[in-house]
């Protein structure tokens, strides 16, 4: 018995600093097990059946992992992994270092009315949805031009403009730093931040998802008694099942917020509304003020409401795989930082 409190322990006294780094460096584990799932999901999103005359049998995920391969090789399913390995990196940090601080903040705050002595009760689901929704906006703020950055290379140059006939042949430059200067250049800085505003609605995605997974563990340790510990069968099920309601409810704003950073609304446009002009006319401007809820209505409009949910299996068996990994694995990411921490602090203190 001892053995299985003291990690549990060390786990209660990590700084929302060392809560943090766990969790980015968790996110970065399980996101890169899945990372080939990705980028199948990403072109799903962005590809319009309607406009492009794609069968449904295209657009499921193992059609799609074959015809990156075939057209790309094995380096087509891990384009973009460097910048998004620095977006999971930097969000889930952000993420996990707000949601902690936030929580931990709150609940000292109930502590304090409480008598001396006293257990703080356990957070209603409303509490847990409201603290992940502040810390999720705060970190999209932060992190979302790296999110827009890995989104341009998942899909790729080529597919981007499939719409249209290209002369030029040669190999571009798609490293992180020529896709930042590429939008920079065509949306000036703030096109680093599109999305921004389905990103702030689908803050409520993380908000559900570390909400239903704390409101059933909790129930679960309750009922059980297993002196705080969930096993890593029922860790996997819980994050499983968290993660799955939570896409459900947000994917249309997920499918949408996908299409607009990766530019694929204005060939929507083009097709839908019959807008003259390229990705350097008119339609760029027009496609940027329709925003996630003009890019719904012409999906509406164009695919019907099965189109507000293409691609939705394939995101959710990528989101499903890597939430579980990240929570059956945390734990164990939690003991890493907190020996990395007291490393840290046993390096800097030394005369």
């Amino acid at each position: 018995m001892s053995t299985l409190s003291k990690p549990v322990k060390q786990a209660q006294q990590l700084t929302p600093f060392a809560s943090a780094l766990a969790g980015a460096l968790g996110a970065c584990f399980s996101n890169a097990v899945v990372y080939p799932l990705d980028v199948a999901k990403t072109r799903i999103q962005v590809t319009s059946s309607a406009a492009r005359g794609k069968r449904k049998d295209d657009l499921s995920m193992l059609s799609m992992l074959l015809q990156i391969f075939k057209q790309e090789g094995i380096n087509g399913w891990y384009r973009g992994f460097a910048a998004t390995m620095l977006n999971t990196f930097s969000m889930q940090y952000a993420y996990f270092f707000f949601y902690s601080f936030i929580r931990s903040s709150y609940i000292k705050r109930i502590t304090l009315k409480l008598p001396p002595g006293s257990k703080p009760p356990a957070l209603s689901t409303a509490a847990e949805l409201s603290l992940g929704a502040a810390a999720g906006a705060l970190s999209q703020i932060f992190t979302i031009p790296v999110s827009v950055i890995a989104t341009r290379q998942q899909v790729g140059r080529s597919v981007r403009n499939s719409s249209q006939s290209s002369e030029d042949e040669r190999p571009v430059d798609e490293s992180l730093l020529a896709v930042a200067r590429e939008i920079v250049r065509e949306d000036g800085v703030t096109g680093l931040w599109l999305g921004i505003k389905p990103g702030m609605v689908l803050t409520v995605n993380p908000a559900i998802t570390y909400g239903v997974y704390e409101r059933l563990k909790s129930l679960l340790l309750l009922a059980s008694a297993a002196n705080g510990k969930l096993t890593p069968g029922t860790s996997f099920l819980l994050g499983a099942f968290s993660k799955t309601l939570a896409t459900i409810v947000t994917y249309p704003y997920i499918m949408a917020k996908v299409r607009i950073q990766a530019r694929s609304s204005d060939t929507d446009t083009l097709e839908n509304e019959g807008l003259p002009g390229g990705r350097n006319g008119s339609t760029k401007s027009k496609a940027n003020q329709a925003g996630a809820l003009g890019l719904l209505l012409r999906v509406l409009r164009k695919e019907g409401f099965v189109g507000w949910y293409q691609g939705m299996s394939a995101q959710i068996i990528k989101a499903v795989l890597s939430q579980a990994l990240l929570f059956v694995s945390k734990e164990q990411f939690e003991h890493w930082a907190l020996a990395i921490m007291v490393l840290f602090t046993k390096f800097t203190s030394r005369p």
